[in-house]
């Protein structure tokens, strides 16, 4: 069994790894939008953080993973949201205005990797495309599971809650495309409005928001 110094030295040292993989990751999702996934290597990718080619080998394989990585990376975000939102003691309405805010917020902080996994899909490894389509079934799941709860207890008025789910999905998901940091509205402003929408898509009535 490790010491607690040796507990804490692989601490330390996941914690650099961490933040070496996400320097990594930053500058890739910089010339994956400015140049285009074909026509950025790995070594363009060391020159812009500065550092070899081998600096990025240690971290990532290839440069297919640093695409998955980075495709990836909203679903995954989405997927926490939910995963934090169906445990907590509310009513369905109240879980969903949470969930609006929250997946909306994961989807516009994870804007670039959108607009890159949208163009570069095609470039995708099959078994990466097949895990990231998972991720996304899993998240429509879950949100059709609590659609349903909320039929169930009155609150939605739905017909489909699976249509439902993959409609409310596609709306918040295309936000990446509209919204521009520094606009009319700050993002906590527009993850707001839209979580009403969402509410009235599936016909809830209004409450006001007890969260203080």
């Amino acid at each position: 069994m490790a010491s607690p110094r040796e507990q804490k030295n692989a601490g330390i040292r996941d914690e650099i790894a961490a933040l070496k993989r996400t320097r990594i990751v930053g500058a890739a999702i910089e010339l994956f939008y400015e140049k285009g996934y074909e026509n950025t290597t790995l070594d363009a990718v060391a020159e812009r953080l500065g550092v070899t080619k081998p600096f990025i080998y240690s971290h990532f394989s290839s440069k297919a993973e640093l695409l998955a990585d980075i495709s990836s990376r909203a679903i995954t975000l989405s997927l926490e949201a939910i995963d934090s939102v169906i445990p907590l003691k509310l009513s369905p309405t109240e879980k969903l205005r949470t969930l609006g805010e929250r997946f909306v917020t994961a989807v516009l902080t994870a804007q670039m990797d959108l607009a890159i996994f949208s163009r570069e899909e095609k470039n995708l490894l099959k078994e990466d495309f097949d895990r990231i389509n998972e991720k996304r079934r899993d998240f429509d799941r879950k949100l059709t599971q609590l659609l349903r709860d909320g039929v169930k207890a009155g609150e939605f008025r739905l017909n489909d809650p699976h249509i439902a789910a993959l409609a409310i999905g596609g709306m918040v998901s295309w936000a990446y495309v509209w919204y521009r940091p520094g606009g009319r509205l700050s993002l906590e402003e527009v993850a707001g409005e839209m979580s009403k929408l969402l509410l009235s898509m599936v016909g809830a009535a209004p409450q006001p928001d007890k969260r203080g």
